[in-house]
Formats: C-alpha cells, sequence, structure tokens
C-alpha cells in the first residue's frame, strides 16, 4: 500500500481532494429538516384574501420579449434607488441592455444595489471588464451570495435562487427568469426558455404594508447576511482601460436604446391601464440561510393548495421528491376536487439531472394520485406558477424538486386577482393542450394534434444510467 502510494502520490492525493469536496458538500444535505411547530402555527394564522382592492396592481410578464419591454421601461424611471436580485447573470445582448440602463441611472444619482448568487458570480461574471464597469460606478454596489471557497465545500450548496427586480416604491418584477439571454429578449433563438413573472404596481407609494415593502424588508435581510460578500467595487478598477472601454460602450448602448425605443424611455406608459385590480398579495420564502432549510415553502404551498375548493394547477419543469413530499402530494389528491401538476416532458426539458432522476421515480410521482400533464410543445418553459380556484395566482422561484425544497432559497408570490387568475389559466390551458396526459409510468394519451418528440437511443441510456448514479446525491436535485 505504501509503495503504491509514493508511486501514484499525485493521483492519490487528487483523489483525496475529490473525496473531500464531494463529500462536504453532500454531507451536509443527506438528513432532510422537518417542519417545525412554529411553522405550522403560523401557517394555519395565514390568510391570502380580503375585502376589497388593496394599493397594488398586477400583471404577467408570459413572454421574453415582454421581460425584455418591462425592464426597459421600469428602470429607466428609477428616481432613488433599484434593486435587482438574481440567481444567474451572464454576458449577453439582454444583460447589456439592462447594464446600459442601471449605469445610466447610477450616473444620474440612483442608488443601484445588485445581488447574484455565488455560482454565478464566480463562473460568470468574475475576469469581465462589463459587470466591473458597473460595479465600480460609486453609486452601485454589487454583492455575491455566498462565495465559492473550496476551502469549505460544506458551503458549496447554499444557493441564491430569487429573481426580483424594484424600483422605488412604483413596482416590482418577481418570478422564474434568470438575467442572460435565455430567458430576456429575443436576441437569441439556441436554448431559449419560457418562463414567467408577475409586475407588482404601487398606486400608493409610502403605503407602509404593502407586498413592495415586504420584498424591500427580505431583500434587506439577505443583503446584511455575513455570507454576502462586495463584487470589484475598488475605485481601482474604475480607471483600468478595458473597464473605462465597457463604460463607454455602455454609455453608447443606452443612447441607441433611447433613439430606437422612445416609448420605453419617456415615462408615458400607463401602469394602471395595463394592469388588473388585486386584493391580498403575500410574499412567501424558504429561509436564508446557506445549509439545509426546513421546507417551510413547500409546506406552505401544501397548506395553500388544500384550501382549494375546485381546482389546483401546479406548473413546475420537473419533479424530484423524497417520501414525505409524496406523502404531501397523495393527501393534496384526496382532499381536492381536481388538481394537476404540469411539467415538461424529459424529451423538452433542459434539465438533465433532474430528468435522469423523474424517470426513475415516476412511478412514485404518477402513485400519488395527482393527474400528471408532460409539456412536449419544443420549447422548454421554466415557469413555477400554481393556480388555485377562480381568485388565487402563485408565480415565484420554486421548483417542484428537492433543492428548491430543502437548499436554495425561494420566492412565491401569492395575488388574489380574478383576472389575474383568469390570464394565467389561459396560459396553462395552451399549455396542457400541447401536452401528454399521463396515466401511468409507461403509459400516455396525447392529443391528436401534438408530435410527440423522441429522444435518441443513447440519450435515454444516458438518463437511465445517470438516473441510477445521482440517487446517493439527489438530495441536491
Amino acid at each position: 500500500m505504501i509503495r503504491f502510494f509514493r508511486r501514484h502520490r499525485l493521483t492519490c492525493v487528487l483523489f483525496l481532494i475529490l473525496i473531500y469536496l464531494i463529500g462536504g458538500a453532500v454531507a451536509p444535505f443527506f438528513s432532510y429538516q422537518k417542519i417545525k411547530e412554529d411553522t405550522v402555527k403560523q401557517t394555519a394564522s395565514r390568510t391570502f384574501r380580503m375585502n376589497g382592492a388593496g394599493p397594488e396592481r398586477a400583471a404577467l410578464l408570459e413572454t421574453n420579449m415582454s421581460a425584455w419591454e418591462e425592464r426597459m421601461r421600469l428602470l429607466s424611471q428609477a428616481k432613488e434607488r433599484i434593486i435587482l436580485s438574481t440567481f444567474d447573470m451572464r454576458e449577453g445582448e439582454s444583460t447589456r441592455d439592462i447594464l446600459a440602463v442601471l449605469l445610466a441611472k447610477a450616473e444620474e444619482g440612483v442608488k443601484v444595489r445588485i445581488l447574484v448568487d455565488g455560482v454565478s458570480g464566480a463562473v460568470r461574471m468574475e475576469g469581465r471588464e462589463l459587470f466591473y464597469a458597473l460595479s465600480s460606478h460609486p453609486n452601485v454596489e454589487i454583492r455575491i451570495y455566498n462565495p465559492i471557497n473550496p476551502l469549505t465545500p460544506w458551503k458549496l450548496m447554499g444557493r441564491m435562487h430569487d429573481k426580483y427586480v424594484i424600483v422605488d416604491e412604483k413596482a416590482y418584477l418577481l418570478g422564474g427568469r434568470n438575467t442572460f439571454d435565455y430567458f430576456i429578449g429575443n436576441y437569441t433563438e439556441e436554448n431559449v426558455s419560457y418562463d414567467r413573472e408577475v409586475l407588482i404596481y404601487n398606486t400608493e407609494p409610502g403605503t407602509p404594508d404593502t407586498s413592495l415593502k415586504e420584498l424591500e424588508s427580505y431583500f434587506e435581510s439577505v443583503w446584511n447576511l455575513d455570507v454576502c460578500r462586495p463584487f470589484h467595487d475598488h475605485k481601482e478598477l474604475a480607471e483600468k482601460k478595458k473597464v473605462k472601454e465597457e463604460r463607454a460602450l455602455l454609455k453608447e448602448r443606452y443612447a441607441e436604446l433611447t433613439a430606437e425605443y422612445p416609448g420605453l424611455f419617456d415615462g408615458s406608459w400607463d401602469y394602471e391601464a395595463h394592469t388588473y385590480e388585486a386584493g391580498k398579495i403575500t410574499l412567501l420564502s424558504n429561509p436564508t440561510h446557506i445549509y439545509g432549510k426546513e421546507p417551510v415553502l413547500f409546506y406552505e404551498l401544501t397548506e395553500l393548495m388544500s384550501q382549494a375548493e375546485e381546482r389546483v394547477v401546479f406548473q413546475s419543469p420537473y419533479v424530484v421528491c423524497n417520501s414525505w413530499m409524496y406523502e404531501r402530494l397523495a393527501w393534496l389528491a384526496d382532499t381536492v376536487p381536481d388538481i394537476r401538476i404540469l411539467l415538461n416532458s424529459v424529451e423538452n426539458g433542459d434539465n438533465f439531472v433532474a430528468s435522469s432522476d423523474y424517470l426513475r421515480h415516476k412511478d412514485e410521482v404518477t402513485a400519488t394520485g395527482i393527474q400528471l400533464y408532460e409539456y412536449d410543445g419544443g420549447i422548454s418553459n421554466h415557469g413555477k406558477s400554481v393556480l388555485i380556484d377562480g381568485d388565487l395566482s402563485v408565480v415565484g422561484s420554486y421548483n417542484l424538486d428537492l433543492r428548491s425544497t430543502y437548499l436554495d432559497t425561494e420566492l412565491m408570490l401569492v395575488i388574489e386577482s380574478e383576472e389575474l387568475n383568469q390570464e394565467l389559466d389561459g396560459y396553462l390551458k395552451a399549455m396542457e393542450e400541447d401536452s401528454r396526459k399521463i396515466i401511468d409510468a409507461d403509459t400516455y394519451m396525447a392529443p391528436e394534434h401534438l408530435k410527440i418528440q423522441t429522444a435518441p437511443l443513447w440519450k435515454r441510456a444516458a438518463w437511465a444510467v445517470f438516473g441510477f448514479i445521482i440517487q446517493p446525491f439527489r438530495c441536491l436535485v
């Protein structure tokens, strides 16, 4: 053994490092946290409806282009502050548009704060002058949630999955869209994903009890966590040649945008006319620390769904559950008259790992008794929504999987609005019409017009093999 170690010292050292990293990253999450009595009591006391309309109005942003337009429109109207929180921000054309507007507002004196997940910050932003051009501005501060540190692998899996934008006390966007070209704008036709956000417009700035104030308070609580660290805001960055060049390009881009799309920047948009009246709007969230989490959000969502008198439609890109989650879903199947889950088919989805696990556990998902529909429309749908009866709509970042339940920060917004509910119902029905109705793990019914996608043999084999390999680590999926 000693002789072998001496001959293969480097290989052995690398192997031990790999074991340390993998073991350290996975070990804290093998044991799933349970719901605490305080959470049960707090959830039981929540109400999601009110008498009459509140001060906030709502609208859905269903297309990637509408998401781009609203960012241009809303950001340009900022007078005091902009908050942007995102799971993933990457270089790209839509990102340059957004940064161009943010830089222009910072030049006007608007305070800009941006919060980005640690993995995205390390992989997508480090070493890229585009982001330094913004972070080096005195009116801009960027922080990274839980920056990657390989010396502490037990912290690696703590991710911030929130996605929202707040402008002054005017309005905010919240949903599932990441900040790059796959989700925002029409700059690319490759790897595009559909998604959904909700726009909440505040008709009475200064009102204390609004969901906007609640979201801003949530942001402050995350922003001030010890695990959030500044992203390069050093003054010397501002003087570097490439950073100056990027800043100049962003200023040119802003001038081009305002010239080409004057209607998005002139402040003439009538938000009241383009939003629906809403009653109570409630923010639901997971714990915000970086370790294994109590499954607060999943529990609250299932409790809310159990109150449905007629129907629930739960849309998630994919489904990955443990035994307790299956039990909760089976309880909902026995409680709600009509409950459905709408997800991507594995051929239509873009998450190889989640698809591999879903195929391996599909019989357990179908055994819950909830009717499944697998969307096969040709482009992966990244939306996360719940439709409840005829007046409640839930939109946000939560996926029906173990990672969103036990690991990540997540947000879902519950909106009381019959008109918004009707619009969301139309979008989900259109998806259902392009979906396979699942009979059991091996059988489905498909509408006549739907061309069923097929995966090559090698991919199906890869799903099966990988689905077996990941079982010890599925707590991270």
